[in-house]
């Protein structure tokens, strides 16, 4: 897998919109930590089952949708703006991304709502 931080934020996302969530999963570390959007301060979600528990429902949905308005890479950090979307409703949102050899070992989720 290709270790540059872009790339692998990249490969992610695609995976998610193709709501491939073993593809998606394969971007990130084993005991990646995911910081969610959960009122009022976020939920930590660690490791893979815990992942798919939280996303299954998500990449089953065929409205489910992430659009990148802007992407900042700074070293293992990416940071990206964004739209998600869903029948018929959206979101603006900033996902903080750590990466390391080639994997997501952190993502911290932030939104509008």
């Amino acid at each position: 897998m290709n270790a540059d931080p872009l790339a692998v934020v990249t490969g992610f996302g695609d995976a998610c919109n193709a709501h491939d969530i073993e593809r998606a999963l394969s971007f990130c570390a084993d005991d990646m930590v995911l910081d969610s959007t959960t009122p009022p301060d976020g939920e930590l979600i660690i490791g893979h089952d815990a992942l798919r528990a939280l996303w299954e429902p998500i990449f089953d949905d065929p409205q489910t949708r992430l659009d990148v308005e802007e992407t900042i890479v700074t070293g293992e950090r990416v940071i990206q703006r964004c739209l998600y979307s869903w029948g018929d409703g959206h979101v603006r949102a900033v996902d903080v991304y750590t990466i390391r050899n080639g994997k997501i070992v952190e993502k911290l989720s932030y939104v509008k709502g």
